[in-house]
């Protein structure tokens, strides 16, 4: 077996048995002791929900991956934007960054009520909410990355008459990319967070039909099967999500990068 076949063994097979004798202890445990599944429903009873509820859960994971998928785009364009700026003056970038950290470290369950009334259309306030959840990572990130370029190398480019477009262009951005999509990874994560928080709060009263207002309205009417198949389904959306983020960074950084080119080793 070769060094690259035994990595991804390593990478995928083993999570896959962790989460088979996990899952199977469960079957096991609520089996044995005949826990009542409107407690905690089984894994095979989730299954069956899955199946029989499809339609309608299908439906709303679709509208919960659109808020999600929108908010990541805004954030990864909004974000890139504003740390192109940040790097351009360190006194914009001393004058705007604290604003930034007042961006994460401010409760979206404490705005979602005000964005959602203020912003009539109730996707776009959706889409908001998630936004200002997924922000930071980029942000910060990229303007990490940007700035962590070699001097030796900036050095190179001046005394070659490059200019800061030039510099920024041919140096800085490939120097940050490994940066970006570090940030980019949390960030996938962050905007499906934001969406279904965004849409607990919008759920409320009715307004969207995403995952979490079907969690809402399977606890309401005790229905513990579908809800745990809704948070089985929230899940595994991040999870694929998170695995796409981390396949877009090695398709771009495999072939000159060494956080990428390590994995073939």
């Amino acid at each position: 077996m070769s060094a690259r076949v035994r990595a991804l063994a390593l990478r995928y097979g083993a999570p896959f048995v962790v989460g088979v004798a996990l899952l199977s202890a469960w079957q096991l445990v609520v089996t044995a002791y005949a826990v009542p599944s409107y407690l905690v429903p089984s894994p095979l009873a989730i299954a069956a929900t899955l199946q029989r509820d499809w339609t309608l859960l299908s439906h709303s994971l679709l509208f919960t991956l659109e808020i999600t998928l929108a908010a990541l785009l805004c954030a990864v364009v909004v974000g890139v934007a504003i740390a192109f700026l940040f790097v351009q003056s360190r006194v914009i970038e001393a004058s705007l960054f604290p604003y930034a950290v007042l961006l994460q470290v401010t409760p979206i369950v404490a705005i979602a009520p005000l964005i959602i009334i203020w912003v009539k259309e109730t996707t776009v306030a959706l889409v908001l909410c998630a936004t200002i959840v997924a922000l930071f990572p980029i942000i910060a990130n990229t303007t990490l990355g940007l700035r962590s370029v070699d001097p030796g190398l900036v050095e190179l480019f001046r005394m070659h008459r490059a200019g800061r477009w030039q510099t920024l262009a041919r140096l800085r951005v490939p120097s940050a990319l490994p940066y970006f999509f570090a940030g980019l990874r949390v960030s996938t994560g962050l905007a499906l967070i934001g969406a279904v928080v965004a849409e607990f709060v919008a759920g409320t009263g009715g307004t969207v039909s995403g995952l979490a207002y079907q969690i809402l309205l399977s606890g309401l009417q005790l229905n513990i099967p579908r809800l745990f198949a809704a948070l089985f389904l929230i899940a595994a959306t991040g999870i694929v999500l998170s695995l796409l983020a981390a396949l877009a960074a090695r398709l771009a950084l495999s072939r000159w990068h060494e956080s990428e080119l390590a994995r073939d080793d």
